[in-house]
């Protein structure tokens, strides 16, 4: 294969005068904003452009750019190649959109066929893979939705090594593996699958992610930008099977990553405790409703608090999977007795009294609203009687706990305004707010996504996104028309 061409890539783009803006958060007196050196040097009427390029901007709204607080960017790009499963109501009907894609589309080098997007949880027959077995010859794998469970058939399951299996669907480690397996595909393709998938979240407004991918990637994203993926700032996690790597390496969260080109940074050290709610293995302190159980702990306290120890002691902030209310518990336990910062990721099911401690302890959460719009139905069966402290946005807001806002991409897709519009009407398609006394208010669910900024001001970043209309008056959040993005001044999205 030939190699790509690299290029000196550009971390800032040229000064430049974007005229005639309202800025958000602000009156919406028209206002010109200067951009020099990457940075908005000045905000003020009828600035005098002098030698620099003038955009006119008609009157839009400008904010700050907007970041995914949360991603899996190779699953991300992986998943918009895959068949999608996600309209399945039942195993059978997910065997039968299977079957239809294979009949139509079997090229002779296919070697597998991966879906996406099933949530088994209300389904009233099993996934097992013989029935998977019966849409046809291929080697098939479906991962779930929360990304937590795969359902192979007879050949998928010796594809990853596991012939034995006795049902066909993975769940947790197992499911984690094989993923691994099924994704393993020419880096070279993934890198092109990764840049559209970049660009594409760049023309919604989008400036920076966090990527939490369960490989370590701190190497690929430097030559991804090296030869020309340029258009998002990316933090990038690294997970407890290669933190020797960085802590040798001398990597600390926030430094810049070699041959990133000021664009990639060192993120959190992510661990994750528990499971999910659909796989039904979110460790919680009372039994799920149906089936018994209280859900699968990944780590004991004592190996938690010792991997969060040696992060923080190498200068790498913990980032804590905790989805059900026993986890979170713990998680918060841990950062207590360890003594550090940092952020606890979906925080989907707490307790009183942990809402108060995420508050004291200074920890970060990082949720994703969309969540609770695909998991209502699912919550209101498995954790009936405790849905006013699921997914409890408001609450946490009031108790003056930092938010940051994201996807889990492909958990939900890559899209703020997606996580925006959840957060603030707790509502889609139609239908009425879910525990509406969760719901936050349009300005902090905007600064959530806009890491911590609040508005546009002089000496910020020049991170920023052209809109056709408010965010703070619009009642579609969902379908924000985005006109521009700038990162670092320079366009990565325009429909000017």
């Amino acid at each position: 294969m030939t190699a790509k061409p690299q290029r000196e890539p550009a971390a800032t783009g040229p000064d430049l005068l974007l005229r005639d803006v309202r800025v958000v958060g602000r009156d919406h007196a028209p206002v010109d904003v200067l951009v020099e050196g990457g940075v908005v040097s000045a905000l003020a009427p009828d600035i005098t452009p002098g030698s620099v390029e003038t955009v006119e901007c008609g009157g839009r709204f400008l904010a700050p750019g907007l970041w995914d607080n949360h991603v899996h960017m190779e699953q991300w790009a992986l998943v918009r190649q895959r068949l999608d499963v996600t309209s399945a109501g039942s195993a059978r009907e997910t065997v039968d959109l299977v079957r239809d894609r294979i009949l139509e589309d079997r090229p002779d080098d296919r070697d597998l066929l991966v879906g996406y997007g099933f949530r088994d949880a209300l389904w009233s027959d099993t996934p097992t893979a013989e029935l998977l077995d019966t849409a046809g010859e291929f080697p098939v794998a479906l991962v779930s939705a929360d990304l937590h469970a795969v359902w192979l058939n007879s050949k998928g399951l010796a594809l990853v090594g596991q012939s034995t299996h006795p049902t066909g669907l993975l769940r947790e480690q197992a499911a984690f593996d094989a993923s691994g397996v099924i994704t393993a595909i020419d880096s070279s393709r993934m890198d092109d699958w990764v840049d559209e998938a970049s660009r594409a979240a760049a023309a919604r407004g989008v400036v920076g992610i966090v990527d939490l991918e369960m490989t370590l990637s701190i190497d690929a994203w430097a030559k991804r930008v090296t030869e020309g993926s340029d258009a998002l700032r990316v933090r990038t996690g690294v997970y407890p099977g290669d933190l020797d790597e960085v802590i040798a390496r001398g990597l600390r969260t926030g430094d810049a990553v070699p041959g990133g080109a000021g664009l990639v940074t060192m993120g959190p050290a992510k661990i994750i405790t528990d499971g999910s709610l659909n796989t039904r293995t979110a460790y919680c302190h009372d039994p799920y409703a149906q089936g018994g159980g209280v859900g699968l702990p990944s780590f004991s306290f004592d190996e938690l608090t010792e991997l969060m120890r040696r992060a923080s002691k190498a200068g790498l902030v913990p980032a804590v999977h905790a989805i059900g209310d026993h986890a979170n518990s713990l998680a918060l336990d841990a950062f207590e007795l360890v003594g550090c910062g940092g952020s606890i990721e979906h925080a989907q099911l707490l307790r009183a009294v942990d809402v108060a401690r995420f508050a004291r302890l200074g920890v970060i959460a990082s949720v994703q609203p969309e969540h609770a719009m695909d998991d209502r139905d699912i919550a209101e069966v498995y954790w009936a009687g405790r849905t006013r402290r699921a997914f409890a946005l408001e609450s946490l807001a009031a108790a003056g706990v930092a938010l940051r806002l994201g996807s889990d991409a492909p958990v939900a897709p890559l899209d703020p305004w997606i996580a925006l519009d959840a957060a603030v009407t707790r509502s889609r398609d139609g239908r009425e707010p879910w525990h509406p006394e969760q719901s936050l208010p349009v300005a902090v669910a905007l600064a959530a996504s806009t890491d911590g900024r609040d508005s546009v001001t002089q000496g910020s970043l020049a991170d920023l996104v052209l809109l056709d209309a408010d965010p703070l008056a619009t009642d579609d959040l969902r379908g924000m028309p985005v006109a521009a993005t700038l990162l670092g001044g320079r366009f990565t999205h325009s429909a000017l």
